[in-house]
């Protein structure tokens, strides 16, 4: 295969712009769990039940190896703890200026491509890591007073691109950056170019990256346009006014146009994504006085919920509806759709369950329970074929003197059966650190140290290695 093309599954990534100055706060200020990668779910603008959200597309691809399903678990064993990565640098003041830059920080977001880790801190502070030479390349941060936001790796033209904030303008406007691959690798950053230079990106202004449709949507309040770029050369395609427009969802071939609710309904258009002419201009009826807790859509299939009420499967085809019981589904914290199994994930209370189309559930999970309460996808890796799911799971390891070590671990489960195939566990006899190399004098973590507060997560599906950080900005190799 040429490069990772399975890697990278974080396919919908939005970044939003904050209010002016919010961003000055403090270590973390710039890059907290408030602005990050997230979608809305619902049709308010600015409301605080912003989620993150991802959603799975793209071609199946054979298990590693090629193997039958059962030969799947194969894959995780003998899995060990081989190396630690930090963020930290101790010479950081020599090149940053802002004073949350220099603090350790927990890292928020890991992404890998062509042999190379990227891992951005909460401070803001991404550095990029060499898995072959096992060493750090570079900080990605080219300005003093960048502070990254996010991170989103373009398979079609393979770059990295960064979405960062700036002091200068007391971090208020989304500034975007594109990188290839390879200059990183030999660490000529200055080899990339700025994104969107338009575009004024500001509160509450958003830019949104779409691997499954190759498209990027970007909302420009100051000017009141929605503008849509090809992913491959960053060619602007058409512009969508905001007249009246809550929110837009992409879905593969389609957007849906929510527009501001009526007490009795919500407006709603379908746009073809490739050249935005409109599809289908319909009204959804509500139930007056309850708010909405999310709009999604998923090809033809529209998926309305309101508080207290069932939740309602749509077919905006046929006019066909379905309706499930407020009691059998709850309002979810997040979604993430698979769409080569035609399913989706809910998760709620720090449980995950997989639903189908017609309102059934399909899966539930018999060991997953997931150790963040938020949610966090960033936790959370779905392999490209859509047969597992991997996350930082809640779990008990028990120390020599018998007391309860609050660590989690790294659970490997299958979709379609809910069964728990593998798992990195600090209980696990056969588990350990790699020795260490002669003539390195870096202190290792134990492997309960790096199972402990895990706060991002990245399976490389080429080689066949998850990536963990942790909240002391560390970056742990897992593999076999």
């Amino acid at each position: 295969m040429d490069g990772p093309k399975r890697s990278q599954l974080r396919v919908r990534l939005r970044v939003t712009a904050r209010r002016r100055g919010a961003d000055g706060g403090g270590a973390g200020g710039a890059a907290g769990t408030g602005g990050r990668k997230r979608r809305m779910e619902a049709p308010v603008l600015n409301s605080a039940a912003k989620l993150q959200r991802r959603e799975i597309g793209g071609r199946q691809l054979a298990a590693r190896g090629g193997g039958p399903a059962a030969a799947v678990p194969e894959r995780f064993r003998n899995m060990q703890l081989q190396e630690e990565f930090d963020t930290y640098d101790d010479n950081a003041h020599l090149f940053v200026k802002l004073q949350f830059l220099k603090r350790r920080s927990k890292i928020i977001e890991i992404v890998a491509a062509k042999d190379i880790i990227f891992a951005l801190a909460n401070s803001g502070l991404c550095a990029a890591f060499n898995r072959v030479t096992n060493k750090r390349i570079a900080f990605l941060n080219l300005s003093p007073d960048e502070v990254i936001r996010s991170l989103f790796y373009n398979k079609n033209n393979d770059s990295l691109i960064t979405v960062s904030v700036y002091a200068s303008d007391n971090f208020s406007t989304l500034k975007c950056r594109t990188t290839p691959i390879e200059y990183i690798r030999r660490n000529q950053l200055d080899a990339g170019f700025p994104l969107f230079e338009s575009e004024s990106l500001k509160w509450p202004g958003f830019v949104e990256f779409d691997d499954v449709n190759g498209k990027v949507l970007t909302y420009s309040a100051q000017d009141g346009i929605y503008k849509v770029f090809d992913l491959k050369n960053y060619s602007f395609l058409y512009s969508i006014p905001d007249e009246n427009v809550q929110e837009i969802k992409i879905s593969p071939g389609i957007m849906l146009l929510i527009y501001d609710r009526t007490p009795s309904y919500v407006p709603l258009k379908i746009l073809s994504i490739e050249d935005g002419k409109p599809l289908k201009f319909f009204k959804h009826l509500l139930h007056r006085n309850k708010k909405i807790d999310f709009i999604e859509q998923f090809n033809e299939k529209l998926l309305v919920k309101q508080e207290d009420e069932n939740f309602q499967i749509l077919d905006v085809r046929s006019s066909e509806l379905i309706e499930v019981s407020v009691s059998k589904f709850m309002t979810p914290s997040a979604f993430i759709f698979l769409y080569e199994n035609n399913l989706f994930l809910t998760f709620r209370n720090r449980t995950v369950a997989v639903w189908n189309f017609r309102g059934e559930l399909v899966t539930s999970f018999e060991d997953h329970l997931l150790w963040h309460h938020d949610c966090s996808t960033n936790n959370i890796y779905i392999t490209s074929d859509q047969d597992l799911i991997i996350s930082y799971c809640k779990s008990e390891a028990v120390a020599e003197d018998g007391t309860v070590i609050p660590v989690g671990s790294i659970n490997m489960s299958e979709i379609m059966t809910g069964k728990c195939i593998a798992k990195i566990t600090a209980n696990d006899p056969a588990l350990s650190a790699a020795p260490r190399r002669n003539g390195r004098n870096k202190l290792w973590s134990t492997v309960p140290e790096a199972l402990e507060d895990v706060t991002a997560l990245f399976y490389d599906e080429d080689r066949n290695e998850i990536y963990t950080g942790n909240s002391h900005g560390l970056v742990h190799v897992w593999s076999n």
